[in-house]
């Protein structure tokens, strides 16, 4: 799949606001820092679509872009780390439950994970919300362009190690790097065919 067009739809903080266009919708979250608009800059060829920055925790709001004028791609807070008010953090936690609970046009979530780190218990735990609200997930592991080829496979084999504790299968995974474009293609051709798969 070729990326044509990608504008900004709308940021809202209140689920019932998101669109209401039946147009499938792939949710992108990860903890904070984790590489998100980079990767969502990467997936789509733009340079600003989603804003980047050095300070954790600068998305705070469900924003939605229209892909292609036929899919969503909605980038959500980060969650763990964020280096904002616990009031503020309770709020956006709260509407991202919403966002996973409520979003019937949701077809899958990715979410994203450092690959450098050993698995972190806030990324297992979300994941293991994802798995109990029956919410289907792929994992992204962003940066891979930090480690090598060796590492990469060692760090991927943790994850799966742990989760394999907990879960029956590992769950579909993508390894990427933005600076490299690495996984933008996979990526790409996993949502196409979800978007094929919808009647």
């Amino acid at each position: 799949m070729k990326i044509k067009s990608a504008e900004f739809v709308v940021s809202n903080s209140d689920v019932t606001k998101c669109p209401k266009s039946s147009l499938p919708e792939y949710a992108f979250i990860g903890r904070s820092n984790v590489g998100k608009s980079s990767l969502i800059n990467m997936l789509t060829s733009r340079k600003s679509l989603a804003k980047t920055s050095g300070k954790p925790g600068k998305t705070q709001l469900i924003n939605h872009f229209l892909i292609n004028k036929n899919w969503h791609l909605v980038d959500l807070p980060g969650y763990g780390y964020a280096k904002v008010s616990k009031s503020s953090k309770k709020v956006f936690q709260k509407f991202i439950t919403q966002y996973f609970s409520f979003r019937e046009q949701l077809v899958t979530a990715f979410v994203l994970v450092d690959i450098r780190h050993k698995p972190q218990p806030i990324d297992l735990d979300f994941m293991q919300w994802m798995g109990e609200n029956n919410i289907p997930f792929s994992i992204i592991f962003t940066k891979a362009d930090k480690l090598k080829p060796g590492a990469i496979i060692r760090h991927v084999a943790d994850y799966k190690n742990t989760l394999l504790e907990f879960w029956e299968d590992m769950p579909n995974y993508f390894i990427t790097s933005s600076t490299k474009n690495m996984g933008q293609d996979e990526l790409l051709e996993y949502i196409n065919e979800l978007n094929g798969n919808i009647a």
